[in-house]
């Protein structure tokens, strides 16, 4: 489970850490987006941040993944290579116009082996099939990703998390504007990573599927609310001063430090 946060700050490192967040603010131009959070996903965690619109939780995993850099405060992740983090992006950050295939696609997630300018070779294309089976698009290689529909593009990028191998997995929306039937047979992939103990961060927005399946959760309004036991976080209080810090906050609010 994560540290328990008070103040916004947890009040220790903690042994068990995978990420160890400290008063840590991202933002853009300088303007915070997020601020003050502190806390650790714990190795083997499964943690849904959760939180109105606009409350920072995509923010929070570009930070993770090192797409942003903290404007203040730390994330530490200690003993994990580069390759050992697995993102993936909201499909409206994806290009799918791009002419390549399925395929294509699989094989990025192999980059971190391979390298850029190696053949994928026989072994490594055998891997890419068996991950297509296992999200149930087999002899899809050679699909456009421009003919695919939305839920069988989401089923191609957990193929690639899949090749990945990552012992930290950040998952942003991944079940935004995808067919139901597509969402359980992923959210069944996310409980198997889970009980192979890799570490799982996913923003979301449902609610219902996040306390049905998450037993942990962060509660973000552009600032900490609730981390912790999922049933302690999603209370009507702390989804109510959620809404309400997210419909006051300033967007063009400077960059804050807290006071020794």
């Amino acid at each position: 489970m994560g540290s328990i946060v008070k103040n916004g700050i947890a009040p220790a490192i903690v042994a068990s850490a995978l990420v160890q967040l400290t008063d840590l603010t991202l933002g853009y131009n300088r303007h915070p987006a997020v601020h003050h959070l502190g806390g650790a996903f714990l190795e083997g965690s499964l943690t849904a941040v959760v939180g109105p619109n606009g409350a920072g939780k995509s923010t929070l995993l570009k930070g993770i993944v090192g797409m942003l850099k903290p404007l203040d405060g730390e994330i530490s992740i200690p003993g994990l290579a580069r390759n050992d983090i697995a993102y993936l992006p909201q499909q409206a950050d994806v290009d799918r116009s791009f002419p390549i295939t399925v395929i294509d696609v699989l094989c990025l997630g192999l980059w971190g082996e391979i390298g850029l300018f190696q053949a994928v070779g026989r072994s490594r294309l055998a891997r890419v099939e068996a991950a297509l089976s296992a999200v149930g698009l087999d002899r899809f290689e050679q699909r456009p990703i421009g003919s695919l529909s939305g839920g069988q593009f989401q089923r191609v990028l957990f193929a690639r998390l899949l090749l990945q191998d990552a012992r930290l997995i950040l998952l942003d929306e991944p079940f935004t504007a995808i067919d139901m039937r597509t969402t359980a047979d992923l959210l069944q992939l996310i409980l198997r990573w889970h009980g192979e103990r890799r570490t799982i961060v996913a923003a979301l927005h449902d609610f219902d599927l996040v306390r049905e399946h998450f037993p942990e959760a962060l509660l973000l309004s552009r600032e900490p609310i609730a981390w912790g036991r999922t049933a302690e976080v999603l209370t009507p209080a702390n989804l109510l001063r959620a809404r309400q810090l997210c419909e006051s906050w300033d967007e063009a609010a400077d960059l804050c430090r807290r006071a020794d």
